[in-house]
């Protein structure tokens, strides 16, 4: 009995053994692959040196940014939030802002989540499916009165005033109103 368990055993090795030497993974391949293509011209190479840069001697004789002077200037505000910041509106508090917001953006509603997790130019926020340019928001802060929301590279999208003790009114950097309210 253990003899033919050994010659079944050496049997099934012989036949495995054949079997791999009729495998296709040791002919030559064929394939239907594309012929290379032909090398193509790529021109001619010219150099150069460059001219030395131009030295400014004043800040007056540096161009002007793109885009105007950074954040500091924008749109005029709407008319709520004007009021609101001749009218000495209170200073805010970061803990004041912290929560989730329901926010109206050129007429169309979304919610944002601003929690006091130290993130970019302030605190991470979360825009939950807000309308351009809300959706971009990546942090937010207060400063006296004023409440900004940024972009992931630090610029303003939008900046709001308070108008209640649960409510802020403001325009966003491209000229829509905007409102948060609780």
């Amino acid at each position: 009995m253990p003899q033919s368990k050994t010659f079944i055993f050496a049997a099934s090795l012989m036949t495995l053994a054949l079997a791999g030497c009729q495998s296709g993974r040791f002919t030559p391949m064929q394939s239907n692959a594309p012929a290379p293509l032909a090398a193509a011209p790529a021109g001619t190479v010219t150099s150069s040196q460059l001219p030395p840069p131009a030295q400014a001697t004043s800040p007056s004789e540096f161009p002007e940014a793109p885009g105007g002077t950074g954040d500091t200037e924008m749109a005029a505000l709407d008319p709520a939030a004007q009021a609101a910041a001749a009218a000495g509106a209170p200073e805010i508090t970061a803990g004041s802002v912290a929560g989730v917001w329901s926010v109206s953006v050129a007429g169309e509603n979304c919610r944002v989540a601003t929690p006091q997790t130290k993130f970019g130019q302030g605190f991470r926020a979360g825009p939950l499916r807000c309308p351009a340019p809300m959706d971009g928001v990546k942090s937010w802060n207060v400063a006296g009165n004023q409440l900004a929301f940024y972009d992931e590279s630090g610029q303003v999208l939008a900046r709001l005033y308070s108008t209640g003790s649960e409510n802020f009114s403001g325009q966003t950097t491209n000229g829509q109103p905007i409102s948060l309210n609780r």
